[in-house]
């Protein structure tokens, strides 16, 4: 795991089930799931013995390697992949070990390994984002009448209800949450190109192993090798950002909703200070928050690895290897608080009526129109959006 996810704020950047999915192990296993497809692909399309191939897969499991290892000795050639190839190579007898890697260049090896990362981290991170929008459906069932100040450039406005609140927090997780899964099951693609692209050692049956490699790891087929054309990571990128971004919104609400003057709505338990024992800090929300702040950034750097040098890019690819694992780990983490924050928020209709009550008339003057109407049409919409789901 890189600097963000050391184990001393692993408590914060590291929260919930995403972060196992994008830590060295997890990635050295797919990269292992690289070479055992393409071994078995080959074998398939008559270019490696079965037996030779069957080894191959036998010895690509994870635990037979050392990725602290392999990262030191990555030095020497500015890539994990050597080193690995090196190592699986050492495990295999001679006849098999002539079969590794056969026709691919270390690039196939980390993206597709990067697309099988990204895909097993978002089943945890859409779950947890799922279960965030849930909590926010039954807030906004539970509270679909609860009065309170609608606040406009941090100011008292007019009223609305915390009902209609947590339906905007609802609609904005599920249309990041549908957006996100949408744009996965479209970029999410085996790569295979070899040295440049050309898939010229595969004595013409490049196509047919790529296709093979595709059912087997079940990642999609693209139409050509995307080695400097770096579309799918980066649109995957930008929808893990907009989710994160909605998630970050709910947080923001709820620090401010939490605050000890306004306190319409609060952690079950909150955190203590270390000088401030009578403080209840909403850590759920702060810690989302945090990892909220981190995101633009890393999709940033994976949007400007998009301008790519011919072939096979110089620098900008390799940027992207601990953006990609940060990128999803920090977001998974995100949707975990967040969750967490709205599956234990305490709402206090009473401090909402106190608090609109001494906001004066002028707050007061107008009701809350339609707002029930809206809450209807958001849960209505809620309920769409989980049937869709459940019918792909």
């Amino acid at each position: 795991m890189s600097a963000g996810g050391q184990a001393l704020f692993a408590g914060v950047f590291a929260r919930g089930r995403t972060a196992a999915e994008v830590d060295d192990r997890a990635w050295l296993q797919a990269m292992l799931d690289f070479e055992a497809a393409l071994a078995r692909a080959c074998a398939r399309a008559n270019l490696v013995p079965p037996a030779a191939a069957e080894a191959i897969v036998a010895a690509c499991r994870a635990e037979r390697f050392d990725a602290a290892q392999l990262g030191r000795e990555a030095s020497a050639s500015g890539t994990p992949v050597i080193p690995l190839l090196r190592a699986l190579r050492a495990e295999l007898p001679e006849d098999a070990a002539a079969h590794v890697h056969r026709g691919a260049t270390s690039q196939d090896v980390l993206d597709t390994a990067a697309m099988l990362v990204a895909r097993r981290a978002l089943v945890p991170l859409l779950d947890d984002a799922r279960g965030a929008a849930f909590a926010c459906a039954e807030l906004a069932e539970a509270h679909r009448d609860s009065v309170l100040v609608g606040r406009t450039l941090l100011q008292p406005a007019l009223p609305v209800t915390f009902g209609l609140k947590a339906s905007q927090w609802l609609v904005g997780i599920d249309e990041a949450r549908e957006q996100l899964a949408a744009i996965a099951g479209g970029v999410l693609a085996v790569q295979l190109g070899g040295a440049v692209g050309t898939l010229a050692a595969l004595d013409g049956e490049g196509l047919a192993v790529t296709a093979e490699m595709a059912r087997e790891l079940e990642l999609g087929e693209p139409t050509l090798p995307w080695h400097a054309v770096r579309v799918r990571p980066a649109l995957l990128a930008g929808a893990l950002g907009v989710l994160a971004g909605a998630l970050g919104k709910v947080a923001r609400d709820v620090t401010l909703l939490a605050k000890g003057e306004v306190g319409e709505a609060r952690p079950r338990e909150g955190g203590r200070s270390s000088a401030m024992p009578h403080k209840r800090n909403p850590v759920a929300a702060v810690s989302a928050l945090a990892c909220a702040q981190r995101v633009p950034g890393l999709v940033a750097t994976i949007h400007s690895a998009m301008v790519q040098e011919h072939e096979r890019a110089a620098g900008a690819w390799q940027a992207e290897w601990e953006t990609f694992s940060d990128l999803l780990r920090l977001v998974g983490a995100e949707a975990a608080w967040t969750r967490e924050m709205l599956e234990t928020l305490e709402v206090d209709p009473e401090r909402m009526r106190a608090n609109l009550d001494a906001a004066g008339d002028p707050v007061r003057s107008e009701g809350v129109g339609i707002a029930s109407e809206l809450v209807e049409r958001a849960l209505a919409a809620h309920r769409r959006t989980l049937d869709r789901q459940e019918q792909t």
